[in-house]
C-alpha cells in the first residue's frame, strides 16, 4: 500500500501547479474584458470575435495547420517503415549508420537542425517557404515516430504474420490486413505525436520558413516582443483546445480498439478450449 505523506502531497501539488497554472491563467485571461492581459476587469468573449477579423493571426494558424497534418501523416509512414526495418531486419549492412541518422534529431539541438535544413535549401537552389517547412517539420517528428512503433514492434508476436503467411498471405497483403491493425495504436500515437511537434515548433520553422510561410509560433513570438494582446491568448486557447481534443480523441480510439483486440482474444481463445475439450466426431468408416 502506498503511503501518502505531506511531503508528497505537496511535490504532486506543486508539480502540477507548476506545469499547468500558467495555462489555467492564459485560458482565464482569453475571457478578460480588458485589453490589458494583467488586469481582470470582467467576463467577455468579444476578443475571439476580433480574432476573427486579425488576418495575419489566421493565416498563421492555417500555415501551421497545414504543414502540421503534411508533415505528420509523412513522418508516420516514413517513422513506421524505418521502424519495420530496424525491428524485422536487425543485421542488414549500414544499420548503425541508419539507427543513427535515424535518432540524431532525438538529440540534437533544434537549432542545429534548422541551421542544417537552412544550409541544404540554399546550396540546392530551394526557395524557402511552405513545403521546406514541411520537409524540415517531417524530417525532426520521424524520428518520435520511429521510436514509438518500434516500441510496439518489440513485443509483436511474429508467429501472428507467419501463420498468415503460411496461408497464402503476401507479406504485402500480411502487413496490411495483420501487422498495421495490431500496430495501429502505436501509428496513431506517432502521428499525434508529431502533429503536435510540429504545431510548436518555433526554431525549425524560423530557419526554414519564407514570404508567406509564417506559422502561427512565429507570429506569436513576433507580437509577444511588443507586448501579450488579448488575441494571443484567444488563439492560444484554442489550440489549447484542439490538441487536447485530438489527444483525447485518439487516446478513447486507441483505448476501444484494444478493448476490441482484448474482447477478440479472449473469444478466440475459449473457441479454442471448447474444441479442445469437445473434438468434433470422427468420420464414420464406410
Amino acid at each position: 500500500m502506498v503511503r501518502w505523506s505531506r511531503f508528497n502531497i505537496a511535490s504532486i501539488v506543486f508539480g502540477f501547479a507548476f506545469l499547468y497554472l500558467p495555462i489555467v491563467l492564459l485560458v482565464i485571461y482569453s475571457f478578460n474584458e480588458s485589453r490589458l492581459v494583467t488586469v481582470w476587469t470582467g467576463f467577455s468573449t468579444k476578443w475571439y470575435g476580433t480574432l476573427l477579423t486579425n488576418q495575419a493571426l489566421l493565416d498563421a494558424a492555417w500555415v501551421t495547420l497545414r504543414v502540421g497534418l503534411l508533415s505528420a501523416s509523412a513522418s508516420t509512414v516514413l517513422g513506421t517503415l524505418a521502424a519495420l526495418s530496424l525491428s524485422r531486419y536487425p543485421d542488414f549492412r549500414g544499420r548503425v549508420l541508419f539507427s543513427g541518422m535515424i535518432y540524431a534529431p532525438l538529440v540534437m539541438p533544434e537549432v542545429i537542425t534548422g541551421l542544417s535544413m537552412l544550409l541544404l535549401f540554399v546550396a540546392i537552389g530551394i526557395d524557402r517557404g511552405f513545403w521546406t517547412v514541411t520537409l524540415a517539420h517531417t524530417t525532426f517528428t520521424m524520428c518520435f515516430v520511429a521510436v514509438v512503433v518500434q516500441s510496439r514492434l518489440q513485443s509483436f508476436d511474429r508467429s501472428i504474420e507467419e501463420a498468415a503467411m503460411d496461408l497464402g498471405a503476401t507479406p504485402v497483403a500480411t502487413f496490411f490486413q495483420v501487422t498495421l491493425p495490431i500496430i495501429l495504436p502505436a501509428v496513431l500515437s506517432g502521428w499525434v505525436l508529431a502533429f503536435t511537434l510540429s504545431l510548436d515548433d518555433l526554431v525549425i520553422a524560423s530557419f526554414t520558413s519564407g514570404p508567406g510561410a509564417t506559422t502561427l509560433p512565429m507570429r506569436i513570438y513576433s507580437q509577444v516582443r511588443l507586448g501579450v494582446t488579448p488575441e494571443i491568448n484567444a488563439i492560444c486557447t484554442i489550440l489549447i483546445g484542439v490538441v487536447a481534443c485530438g489527444t483525447l480523441i485518439a487516446a478513447l480510439a486507441t483505448r476501444r480498439r484494444e478493448l476490441q483486440r482484448q474482447k477478440d482474444e479472449r473469444a478466440a481463445f475459449a473457441e479454442s478450449m471448447v474444441r479442445t475439450v469437445d473434438p468434433p466426431p470422427a468420420a464414420a468408416g464406410g
